[in-house]
């Protein structure tokens, strides 16, 4: 890994009193020899996952970060309890800031992203944190990736191989990379894949989704360690597949029959998905298939304020974040 210039390099990060262990919501677990999963909740809104993977020479790489300040220093925390020094590679999987808000509390890393990731991070700001107000951010900003790339990446660490993987053009955003460990067959998926909650594509496409599915799948992974939720295997990709299929056909026969969104969302029958967490999600999931029924690009820019507003009432209230 390429070394940061002492010139540029951020200031250290200040111990915190109280966060030497990870909150009762959260976990660090070995999932492979010297690779771990950072679960945090039920995976619901803003409580997203991160990884750790260690090598020799002290080298290691985060997955990335977490969405409030607080969360994001049990996370450092976290990962110094497993690690000697910090790690000297941080990737950002895209541009929300769940994932990315706490970077700047890792200012050892060299952050690395896709290269669109950079682009919606810095015109996204601290937007999210207008969502939902009442959450505690704390003190929040904007790192931007030091690195970026285009279709993919490798990166050595400490002699582990560390893949990282352009889903693209769209599927949970436009700038979605995964990070694949071929040797240990562990997949980083981001928000591609989510466990035990509904997925989401308001920003990506529903065609890309599935595309990309298909390329996760033909990857062979052991392990998944999805964006939110628990970590699981194989199934997780396929039952987001399903998610993604069940999504197209209702789309189809909504806009046959003349339904808004909306309207369809109201009197869909869940079926297997009726259990998923954020079911609300449904709403702009929808949206954004109706969009690609009409000819849109995947991940044509669609009004995400409203959308978000279209979901709280269809949800009868802001959707529950807990972060």
């Amino acid at each position: 890994m390429p070394e940061q210039d002492a010139r540029t390099a951020r200031p250290p990060v200040p111990a915190t009193p109280g966060t030497a262990l990870p909150p009762p919501d959260a976990s660090m677990t070995e999932i492979a020899d010297g690779v771990f999963a950072y679960v945090q909740g039920d995976g619901g809104w803003c409580l997203n996952n991160a990884g750790l993977v260690t090598g020799g020479n002290g080298q290691s790489l985060l997955v990335d970060t977490a969405a409030t300040e607080q969360r994001a220093r049990n996370l450092r925390a976290e990962v110094l309890r497993l690690v000697l020094e910090p790690p000297r590679a941080l990737v950002n999987t895209h541009f929300h800031g769940d994932h990315t808000f706490g970077n700047h509390l890792f200012p050892e890393a060299l952050v690395i992203a896709h290269e669109q990731t950079r682009t919606m991070m810095e015109l996204a700001g601290l937007h999210l944190t207008s969502l939902w107000p009442d959450v505690c951010w704390g003190d929040v900003e904007v790192t931007l990736p030091d690195l970026t790339y285009r279709e993919a990446l490798t990166l050595h660490i400490g002699g582990v191989r560390a893949e990282l993987l352009h889903l693209g053009p769209a599927a949970h955003t436009t700038n979605d990379t995964a990070v694949w460990l071929p040797e240990q067959r562990v997949l980083f998926a981001g928000d591609l894949v989510m466990s035990n909650a509904a997925p989401f594509c308001l920003m990506g496409s529903v065609s890309g989704s599935l595309a990309a599915m298909e390329r996760l799948r033909a990857l062979g992974a052991e392990t998944v360690v999805p964006g939110h939720g628990p970590v699981g295997g194989p199934e997780l990709i396929e039952a987001n597949a399903a998610y993604f299929r069940w999504i197209a056909g209702l789309a189809e026969r909504g806009a046959a029959a003349g339904l808004t969104p909306l309207e369809l969302a109201a009197e869909a029958d869940l079926g297997p998905f009726a259990d998923l967490l954020d079911a609300e999600r449904l709403v702009p999931n929808l949206h954004r298939a109706y969009a690609e029924l009409a000819g849109a690009a995947p991940g044509a820019p669609l009004d995400v304020g409203a959308l978000f507003q279209e979901m709280a009432d269809f949800n009868g209230g802001l959707p529950a974040c807990h972060a």
